[in-house]
């Protein structure tokens, strides 16, 4: 299988962290492609028509993209424990993380935009400050909920991506205040997935 990637996207080392904790990342043919919203990448374009990464092309050339459902598709090819739960309360609690991850990562690369890709003139610091408070809240959040000593699942897969993008890009300081939280992700970003998944590289428009 092919892993369409990128070194330094937190939807993308996502799935990769989850094929390591799958044990089933030696099966992925991992690529790594430049994307952005102003870089055309005909190869990425060509296989996912929204031009971004992660897609994954299965051996029978079966395209699937984004990172839920390509970690969903891999989840089940494998004997091993599922990071996507089948009980209902453990699966919609991963679910819910997951989801609530991934506005972690999208606010954060809005705020980037702000800080430091749009021109000077267009940037709108209120838009920013918004995208900081939802990032704010859902750290507060997890915080206030996180569980220390349970087997992780999707959601930790996806939380520990974004808030590792997040630390990897200077957006927002997530462990200041929330010392379960900083004690929940220095322990997971130790895991063999996340330490052979780090992130590298910088956004290249052209």
């Amino acid at each position: 299988m092919k892993l369409l990637y990128q070194t330094h996207s937190p939807y993308a080392r996502k799935v990769l962290v989850a094929a390591h904790e799958m044990g089933i990342a030696r099966d992925l043919d991992v690529i790594h492609h430049e994307t952005s919203p102003l870089l055309n990448n005909d190869e990425v374009f060509a296989s996912n028509p929204l031009g971004k990464v992660p897609v994954l092309i299965d051996a029978a050339g079966t395209v699937l993209f984004d990172s839920a459902v390509i970690c969903e598709y891999l989840d089940g090819l494998h004997a091993g424990r599922k990071l996507i739960p089948s009980d209902a309360p453990q699966r919609f609690r991963a679910l819910r993380m997951q989801a609530l991850a991934q506005g972690i990562a999208d606010a954060g690369i809005a705020v980037r935009w702000e800080d430091e890709r749009r021109p000077r003139h267009l940037r709108w610091p209120e838009f920013r400050d918004g995208q900081l408070r939802k990032i704010a809240l859902a750290c507060d959040f997890v915080e206030a909920g996180i569980e220390a000593t349970r087997q992780p699942d999707i959601g930790d897969v996806a939380l520990a991506t974004a808030l590792s993008w997040i630390e990897f890009r200077g957006v927002y300081a997530f462990a200041l205040g929330r010392p379960r939280l900083a004690d929940w992700h220095a322990r997971f970003s130790e895991r063999r997935s996340m330490r052979a998944t780090t992130f590298s590289g910088d956004t290249h428009d052209q």
